[in-house]
């Protein structure tokens, strides 16, 4: 299905994606780390081999430190998942968002399949795009990714809301698979994957983020 918009230099956008069948598509703590060292080094124009970094004896730390001339988007924001992921970034280059996409969801697949023994599509179908033309959608995405990981412990909390609001932040300050962990100033390698500067300025402190927060995951029929 072909999109009603054009990717542009300088605009947002949430992509995300499933698996196909809505299968598992992180397993474990090496599924997490190997997507996020993509995110890291398909975001630039130069081809990284990262199996065969590994297999060097190239570590996590090592890999996501290299460092890149240019950058094809500018990541603000991302989630993953157990079957889909969300990222919020901003076009940097001409096809930026595509090339990336396309390197990041074929290398990933290439390792799942490999490690798993399996063949075909691990993904539903191309990834999925939407335009965030406004801040006020901007602000709500923010929002939206960085409080999904709450669906693992209580599916319906946008619906009913929050039953026990310190079990809900606790899970999220335990939640290492986001981008939220960063945005509340923890010092982690993953940080590197972010451009912060690429962002609205939103959120001078760490303090503005967690307010932020906060009233989201208190508000009731989150979309």
């Amino acid at each position: 299905m072909n999109r009603s918009f054009d990717f542009s230099i300088g605009e947002y956008y949430h992509l995300y994606n499933r698996g196909t069948d809505k299968r598992i598509i992180f397993t474990n703590r090496n599924d997490h780390n190997r997507f996020v060292l993509l995110l890291h080094l398909c975001n630039g124009i130069e081809r990284v081999d990262v199996s065969n970094k590994l297999r060097e004896g190239q570590t996590f730390t090592e890999l996501i430190n290299i460092e890149f001339s240019d950058r094809l988007v500018d990541i603000v924001a991302y989630c993953l998942m157990p079957n889909h992921f969300h990222l919020l970034v901003r076009e940097k280059q001409e096809d930026g968002i595509s090339l990336f996409m396309k390197k990041l969801l074929t290398a990933y697949s290439m390792y799942f399949n490999n490690k798993n023994n399996r063949t075909g599509a691990l993904f539903e179908g191309r990834f999925k795009a939407k335009h965030a033309n406004t801040d006020e959608y901007l602000k709500y995405l923010f929002a939206y990714i960085h409080l999904n990981p709450i669906k693992i412990i209580d599916s319906k909390w946008k619906e009913k809301g929050i039953q026990d609001l310190k079990t809900a932040q606790n899970f999220l300050n335990n939640y290492e698979h986001s981008s939220y962990l960063d945005w509340m100033g923890n010092d982690r390698h993953e940080s590197k994957i972010l451009n912060r500067a690429a962002s609205p300025e939103y959120f001078s402190t760490v303090k503005d983020f967690n307010d932020f927060v906060n009233e989201w995951l208190t508000f009731k029929d989150v979309q």
